[in-house]
């Protein structure tokens, strides 16, 4: 490792006060090519920016003298009771900032009583994952080219104890990363996608003159809808689909028995030029009604925008990339204290703003900016 990479610290300096002081701090403990990896999005990054500038479009438009003291953050999603409504998105390779990798990642969940989505591209065994934790946590299913191997990935998500199966169907190929080309980013030495290593052979199609590598290559093993009937058919965990963004595309879903959905742009790392998912927020919730689960990841920094994400529709939040900067700066601990700080911001945050519970978090509770009404539909 780079001799002027800190380890990661045994106490918090006392001015890592928010989630972006993470991202600050961390710089100092990730190497950076594995940084500059970690921070950037696609291509040009449209969307990575649109994932924060998205939350600054609403004003909090608060309620005073209500009483809140008999108010929480409880929720309960798809049958699962939650203290609060954070949960941890799927993140790959942990170890490349952490030795401790995942298993400090569910150390903090567990301290935090939250969820983690283990990824199918963790560093350490989803069977020890599981294992080392006081409750039940989600998988993340990337699809194999081999539905043999897939399936074989379900199972021992299955047997190992895992409750939800949360689906990842926005990036079957790589986005554009161009941040990440210009840095020179490759895994380090050790760093593998441990769940995989008995992965038969990838197939290798000849091409011919005329075809593309990506459309007739590359997008041959993709799935399709088709896969989404087959999985359904194959296991009882009940199935999320990540990477949502069309209203159209959620009610298909929902129609074919997807149990929720996380809406998600994949951090804005996947295709450029989409909008945030809180920018469809609204209109997916429309178009599937009240009570279907739906969850946002992307560009989430404070307890504030989980406020508005709730207000807008969403029943649970999801933390991606501040787990890695967190997890470097002091690996358990420092996950720990990045998820209490949201869990307070967001407490605070209904506190001043006269909601008690998170059901009364509605839309009417934000205005959009340089709107001059306060209804939020404006």
């Amino acid at each position: 490792m780079n001799n002027h990479i800190k380890p990661a610290l045994s106490a918090l300096p006392s001015d890592l006060v928010s989630v972006a002081d993470f991202t600050r701090v961390a710089k100092a403990h990730i190497p950076p090519s594995i940084f500059e990896y970690i921070v950037g999005g696609g291509a040009d990054e449209m969307s990575l920016k649109r994932n924060r500038s998205a939350f600054d479009e609403w004003n909090i438009l608060p309620r005073v003298l209500r009483d809140v003291t008999q108010g929480g953050t409880q929720t309960n999603i798809l049958g699962e009771t939650l203290r609060h409504p954070i949960l941890l998105a799927p993140v790959a390779f942990q170890k490349m900032v952490h030795p401790s990798g995942e298993l400090a990642t569910l150390e903090a969940a567990d301290c935090l009583e939250t969820k983690m989505v283990v990824s199918t591209l963790s560093t350490t065994e989803i069977e020890k994952i599981a294992h080392a934790s006081s409750q039940r946590h989600w998988f993340q299913l990337y699809f194999q080219e081999n539905r043999e191997f897939t399936l074989s990935l379900v199972k021992r998500a299955e047997r190992a104890g895992y409750t939800k199966l949360v689906v990842t169907i926005d990036a079957p190929l790589h986005g554009i990363r161009n941040r990440a080309q210009r840095a020179g980013f490759e895994l380090p030495a050790g760093i593998t996608a441990i769940n995989l290593i008995d992965r038969p052979p990838l197939p290798r199609k000849i091409l011919e003159s005329h075809e593309s590598v990506v459309l007739q290559g590359m997008m041959s093993e993709a799935p399709t809808w088709n896969d989404i009937d087959w999985l359904l058919s194959v296991t009882s965990l009940p199935i999320i689909l990540k990477g949502i963004l069309h209203p159209e595309d959620a009610k298909i879903a929902k129609n074919k028995g997807v149990a929720g959905l996380i809406i998600s742009n994949h951090g804005g790392r996947a295709l450029d030029c989409v909008p945030s998912g809180l920018d469809v927020l609204p209109a997916i919730r429309q178009s599937l009604g009240k009570r279907y689960p739906l969850l946002l990841d992307g560009g989430i920094e404070r307890g504030t925008d989980i406020f508005k994400a709730l207000a807008l529709g969403a029943n649970a939040v999801l933390i991606g990339r501040p787990q890695l900067y967190a997890l470097s700066v002091a690996g358990a601990l420092g996950v720990a204290s990045m998820l209490r700080i949201l869990r307070e911001e967001l407490e605070v945050t209904m506190a001043l703003a006269g909601t008690d519970t998170l059901e009364k978090i509605t839309p009417q509770y934000l205005q959009r900016i340089n709107c001059d009404c306060t209804n939020p539909n404006h």
